[in-house]
């Protein structure tokens, strides 16, 4: 064959097995092949266009170099004798449907990672690594386009296929960047919005079509291809953000407010739609302002496929659920809540993820993000892959993620799901179904260390922020710092006063007596960590009936216990937080499916109990006796521990810095108690700031006419005591005067 426009062509330059792998998809190189390859007798040029009848090499205002077809199979080639260096150039395809488009080559760019990043990644240590894996909008010569780059270090082949190249993965080949197992390619003319994946061939001969681990956006589910995106998002929160840098946490108010967006407020005149990221920032604004919380947590917003796990299923872990929006509009939501005052925590999992196909499960054909044995690389409970810790790249990943939310997106904390299950390698198994560590234990290690270095980098990173665990056993020192022996985080779950507090609150006056010990015993160990006392969402699903709903009694009685529950926990030491819906007393079950009963706020009992959540929030936050020592004894004075027979407790809370002191006594019993006699520390007069009985929330109206004046009879151990009107199923709370 001649080519009229340049030479003949010399195939003799490509070793036949080279051009069979090239043309199988299973080159480490294409770049090796394919591109310009200067030589002797000038610059050669191959291209791989499949179902193209015709391509020409062009260069400004020179003529067109026709290429030849020298392989059926759609592999190009021309020979320019005229130019003695690379040159920039396009390529023009012309198809035989009569389609002609004009394209730079992917196969003229050098690659867009350099060594040192290939380097710090293989170590673990590349804490930016998502401006490098991914898909990344950039701009190279004259060309305009995406770099795309994988981790795939077991494939044979990967290729990028997308809705630009009709999903073809002979178009788009990708080269291996050596030993790092990274494959990379930059496509110059795609634009943002594309939507694409990775084809990778196995070395078993499978061909599995992967999502992007580092995607920014993705399709919304059900479709699961990622999407190429570049932000253009300009935060205005800089008070906010300047602010944070100098919180200490611990010893601030902390009451947050759990919120999965689908269902938090619908729109049922439009099919029941959920609200997006831009329409619900305000709503959700004005709603957590009014009630006084300081943060919001969102359950999980990174992307999942399945709508039923409620997000803890992630499949994406760079990029926000397009159910709701762009990754800008989720941007402007949290920008907004801050320039609202409002922080932000996102509910964030790295302790499993899920099984499906197109997402993180044996993405090369080997188990790369797991481990391949299922002792350890499966979850039982919840039929996922578990993390394989030990791995530098997937700690990498992991921490990556973290930073992204945490720097990207000015989340200001993370509540790191189910941490128990990592920590303990015989978690949800039985007998000889779990491997001991090397030490013999049950303890794992490697995840033990992939927690401090999470923890590590995030508070280094962004000062201010709050790493939460979900801890539910007795492993010690989990909110304490590595360098006292702990785990690093700022806060952990106090799941064992949940369980207690609900387990008594939901049970019968008549035998609480025989319980009492459920409402002290957190006592015991409320000080080894900075807890945070949950009422999340795993309290109201799975038939366990809502807070409302798990109250004794009739419906008087129902709000009554509840309404003394949230004072009880608003004055107990520990950070706050409750669910949706609770704040207003929803009667049946969460379901994701469905807005919150907004409608019952036509009730008065209803109103009254969103009313006293208002309350306790402004109280809460205008007393620093009810937080400023939250981790420390001596922000605690138990009064009255042990009166099991009346089902009532009293204890103070103590601000040391400025002396204020509050007096919660709780009667847990439906009778009032006239006369009920409560030792205090000083002479004075006690305002009653606090009583939930009042008719404002739906009581009786029963109580101390709010103030009540100490006499000089010493009850308790202390030198002066309070002669109390008891309100049945409520919690006054007392002022301490100041002296």
């Amino acid at each position: 064959m001649v080519n009229d426009l340049g030479t003949v062509p010399n195939r003799d330059g490509i070793a036949a097995a080279e051009l069979e792998r090239l043309i199988a998809l299973r080159h480490p190189d294409p770049h090796s092949i394919l591109g310009a390859h200067p030589g002797p007798d000038g610059i050669t040029i191959r291209a791989f266009r499949p179902g193209a009848k015709q391509v020409s090499v062009i260069a400004g205002e020179s003529h067109p170099w026709r290429m030849a077809r020298i392989d059926q199979r759609g592999l190009f080639e021309v020979l320019i004798k005229e130019r003695g260096e690379v040159f920039p150039y396009q390529l023009r395809v012309h198809y035989s449907d009569g389609d002609v488009v004009t394209i730079h080559d992917p196969y003229a760019f050098l690659p867009t990672i350099g060594s040192l990043d290939l380097h710090l990644w293989n170590e673990g240590r590349h804490e930016r690594i998502y401006e490098n894996l991914g898909a990344h909008l950039r701009e190279i010569d004259d060309a305009t386009g995406f770099a795309f780059a994988v981790w795939a270090p077991n494939a044979r082949g990967v290729s990028v296929v997308g809705d630009f190249n009709d999903w073809d993965g002979r178009i788009h080949m990708m080269r291996s960047l050596g030993l790092s197992g990274i494959w990379e390619l930059f496509i110059p003319g795609i634009g943002v919005g594309a939507q694409y994946k990775f084809e990778i061939r196995t070395w078993n001969g499978d061909v599995l079509l992967k999502a992007d681990p580092f995607a920014a956006a993705t399709e919304a589910p059900p479709a699961t291809a990622s999407v190429t995106y570049q932000s253009n998002f300009v935060f205005g929160d800089e008070k906010w953000m300047a602010a944070r840098e100098g919180r200490d946490a611990p010893r601030l108010p902390l009451s947050i407010y759990e919120v999965h967006l689908g269902s938090w407020r619908r729109v049922p005149e439009e099919d029941n739609r959920s609200l997006t990221y831009r329409e619900i920032a305000p709503m959700l604004a004005d709603y957590v302002t009014d009630l006084g919380f300081t943060h919001v947590q969102l359950m999980p917003v990174m992307e999942h496929p399945f709508t039923g796990s409620w997000g803890y299923q992630v499949t994406g872990y760079f990029a926000p659920t397009a159910r709701y929006g762009s990754p800008d509009d989720f941007r402007f939501m949290i920008d907004y809540l801050h320039r609202r005052g409002i922080g932000v925590i996102l509910d964030w999992v790295p302790a499993h993820f899920p099984t499906d196909a197109f997402a993180l499960g044996r993405f090369d054909g080997t188990a790369l993000y797991e481990h391949l044995d299922a002792r350890k690389g499966h979850h039982p409970e919840w039929d996922t892959y578990i993390f394989n810790y030990g791995r530098d790249e997937v700690r990498n990943f992991l921490v990556a993620s973290a930073l992204w939310w945490l720097g990207e997106y000015h989340a200001d904390g993370l509540r790191v799901d189910a941490v128990a299950s990592m920590l303990y390698l015989d978690y949800g198994r039985n007998e000889g179904e779990w491997i001991p560590n090397q030490y013999g234990g049950r303890e794992n290690v490697e995840a033990v260390d992939f927690i401090k270095a999470l923890n590590t980098a995030a508070y280094a990173r962004n000062p201010g922020i709050m790493m939460i665990a979900e801890e539910s056993t007795a492993w010690p020192a989990v909110s304490r710092p590595i360098y006292l022996g702990g785990l690093g985080f700022g806060f952990k779950w106090d799941m064992g006063w949940m369980h207690d507090t609900l387990e008594y609150f939901s049970r019968d006056p008549i035998y609480r007596r025989y319980h009492h010990r459920d409402v002290t015993f957190g006592f015991l160990y409320a000080w080894t960590e900075h807890f945070i006392l949950p009422l999340s969402h795993d309290e109201v699903v799975h038939r366990k009936r809502s807070l409302l709903s798990k109250m004794p009694g009739d419906r008087w009685q129902q709000f009554a216990n509840l309404r003394a529950l949230y004072a009880y926990m608003w004055a107990r030491p520990g950070k706050k937080m409750i669910f949706m819906g609770g704040e207003f007393g929803q009667w049946r079950e969460w379901n994701h499916d469905e807005s919150l009963d907004w409608n019952l706020l036509e009730f008065d009992d209803h109103r009254g109990l969103q009313a006293l959540i208002r309350d306790l929030n402004r109280i809460y936050r205008e007393q620093p006796a009810l937080w400023e020592a939250d981790g420390e004894p001596a922000g605690f004075h138990f009064i009255d521990a042990d009166n099991a027979d009346d089902n009532v407790v009293a204890f103070m809370r103590i601000a040391a810095q400025s002396g204020r002191r509050i007096i919660c006594v709780g009667n847990f019993s439906p009778v009032v108690r006239n006369g009920y006699r409560v030792g205090v520390p000083v002479a004075g007069l006690y305002r009653e700031v606090l009583n939930t009985d009042s008719s404002t929330y739906g009581g009786g109206n029963i109580g101390n006419a709010g103030m009540v004046m100490a006499e000089s009879i010493a009850h308790h151990g202390l030198d002066f005591s309070l002669s109390l009107t008891l309100p049945p199923l409520a919690v006054i709370w007392l002022e301490v005067p100041r002296i």
